[in-house]
């Protein structure tokens, strides 16, 4: 499963190839998916690569070629225009509290989570690509409502207990408080784990390690994609 940027950026490649037997340009594609820089489009392109739905052409300028489309790729709600980024993608919407594994005779049933993907808790990455498989956890560690899990790759929380290779569970949601470590999309972009500050009008997004500095974003760049609820550690 693909972010809807990265689906977005697909549709859009493929159906100029259809028209005019070219790929767009770099500027075509940073002003069709309204993004503010081309590093963002590298970014998609590079993500669609690795996941094999298009492959560039070797020592020819702009030369792409779609090998595949998602076999189920639908829209979301257009928003000025454009179609509306959410990261969180798979089944997570439908995903039903508790789903139970089998269960001991003395021992409470386990709730099924979905492991939706990768995130970064250091520099930011395309994250949460698609549900991968389930976890049980028992309902003790889950608040109310939806949840989800992903692998951390980085250390800009380790500060907060949070290393490479955790797995954290976070519950579906789009607010947070002052002060929550939580899953944020910037600029319908990336995804990264990192504690919310609220400074007046302005968000801030701080990590756990010294090493890294805190970031400062406009409330218009920031969506929170969940909260952090439990983590699980493999030793």
């Amino acid at each position: 499963m693909l972010t809807r940027k990265q689906n977005e950026l697909l549709r859009f490649i493929h159906e100029k190839l259809k028209e005019t037997g070219v790929p767009p340009s770099f500027d075509e594609m940073k002003d069709a998916l309204d993004l503010r820089s081309k590093s963002g489009i590298h970014r998609l392109i590079m993500a669609l690569e690795e996941r094999g739905f298009i492959r560039r052409l070797p020592n020819r300028a702009r030369a792409l070629e779609v090998i595949k489309l998602p076999e189920a790729s639908t829209p979301g709600p257009a928003r000025n225009g454009r179609f509306s980024p959410s990261v969180i993608e798979g089944n997570l919407g439908r995903v039903r509290t508790p789903v139970a594994a089998a269960q001991d005779d003395d021992g409470p049933a386990h709730v099924s989570i979905p492991v939706m993907g990768r995130i970064a808790a250091g520099t930011p990455i395309s994250a949460i690509q698609s549900r991968s498989h389930t976890i049980p956890m028992p309902p003790d560690f889950l608040s109310s409502g939806e949840h989800y899990a992903l692998e951390i790759r980085g250390d800009s929380m380790i500060e907060a207990g949070i290393f490479e290779g955790d797995t954290v569970i976070l519950k579906k949601q789009d607010t947070a408080d002052s002060g929550d470590i939580v899953v944020a999309l910037i600029d319908d972009e990336e995804a990264t784990l990192k504690r919310l500050r609220k400074r007046g009008a302005s968000i801030a997004l701080e990590a756990a390690n010294p090493a890294y500095e805190t970031r400062i974003f406009g409330p218009d760049r920031v969506r929170i994609q969940g909260k952090l609820v439990s983590l699980l550690r493999k030793y």
